[in-house]
């Protein structure tokens, strides 16, 4: 069995961010969320991974390499335009072949993993699993439709009028028929092939889609509450580690890791939380939920629950709270007169701003 790991996205819901980098590797809880799913594949004993990349392909093929040092074998696929995820398939048609594969959307994360998924696919023989999850705004999603038995009778994506509250998963088990199906079917309004139209394909020529409903937890991270929430999840289940340098001014409550190299001074890390390697905390706080990367520099500052990647710089910016700090980013003070707010943002960006009364 294969995996087809779909990376290729630009990632206009994360921007300014991922103007300057895949959507794909932004961490969370210190590891970026395509690794997350590669090593899921990994743990599912699939190991020959076809990953479908785009304009960001020289930045995912530096992180991934040959997929060794994750258990997995690499082939990279380019993919000429983000023409959707059926498309995603036609052209890993050689790579793929004949032999039944799991596709992953690289941005998606399912704890848990997908051993038990790929076990029940092997074991039934259907020609596609899909996975459902009840969704509270399935209007921003592909929508199933079952009938009384369970099955699937009908798939919408991102309707206006959601036939039920099931939404897709970006996890997908496919055997060899849905290579036709993605030849059989037209660009939608988008301009995409859609991967919900494929498989109604299949539904209507009678092929066995199996749905199964996912109980545990599954995200998108494609949007700023997405990837802090994901972070929240993945940081509840750290194994406490201090393997960098606390100062004896320094406090460390609950679940927190400090990688090696990171130092803290006259600090405090209220878990959960993560300190990544080279990173040094001076006279802050740093409180539940926050994921802080490589390298950076945080001083005289209180975050909580944020994620700052690698490289940024936070100085003497009283507290922040529910944000996403991206690379080589500074934050500090201004000491000019007039006392104003002077910034510099990327398109898309989105600042909020404490006031005094």
């Amino acid at each position: 069995m294969k995996a087809l790991v779909l990376a290729g996205g630009s990632g206009t819901r994360l921007r300014p961010i991922t103007h300057t980098s895949a959507k794909q590797l932004v961490p969370v809880a210190n590891k970026p969320v395509l690794f997350y799913g590669l090593e899921a594949i990994a743990a599912a004993d699939i190991t020959n991974v076809g990953i479908i990349v785009g304009e960001t392909a020289a930045e995912i093929e530096a992180a991934v390499g040959d997929g060794a040092e994750l258990g997995i074998e690499v082939t990279y696929i380019r993919q000429e335009a983000p023409l959707g995820l059926a498309h995603a398939v036609l052209v890993a048609r050689d790579f793929l072949g004949d032999e039944p594969f799991v596709m992953y959307l690289g941005d998606n994360l399912i704890i848990g993993g997908i051993s038990g998924l790929v076990e029940e696919f092997r074991r039934s023989g259907p020609d596609a699993l899909i996975l459902l999850t009840k969704v509270s705004n399935p209007s921003a999603f592909g929508v199933a439709e079952l009938g009384p038995g369970g099955q699937i009778v009908r798939l919408v994506e991102k309707p206006r009028q959601p036939p039920s509250d099931l939404a897709l998963v970006g996890v997908y088990l496919f055997g060899p028929a849905v290579h036709e199906a993605v030849r059989g079917i037209k660009p939608s309004a988008r301009g995409e092939l859609e991967i919900t139209e494929a498989i109604q394909w299949l539904v209507d020529g009678g092929y066995e889609v199996a749905p199964h409903l996912v109980e545990g937890y599954w995200k998108d991270t494609g949007r700023l509450d997405d990837m802090l929430e994901t972070n929240r999840h993945l940081l509840e289940s750290l194994e406490p580690a201090v393997r960098g340098v606390v100062d004896e001014g320094s406090t460390v409550v609950g679940r927190v890791v400090i990688e090696e190299g990171a130092s803290l001074v006259r600090s405090t890390v209220r878990g959960p939380a993560i300190i990544g390697r080279g990173t040094r905390v001076v006279d802050s706080y740093v409180g539940p939920f926050t994921s802080i990367y490589h390298s950076c520099a945080i001083e005289d500052t209180e975050i909580e629950y944020s994620i700052v990647l690698e490289r940024a710089t936070i100085r003497g910016i009283g507290r922040i709270e529910d944000s996403l700090i991206g690379r080589d980013v500074e934050v500090v003070p201004s000491a000019a007169r007039p006392r104003a707010h002077r910034l510099m943002l990327g398109d898309h960006s989105r600042v909020s701003v404490a006031t005094t009364p």
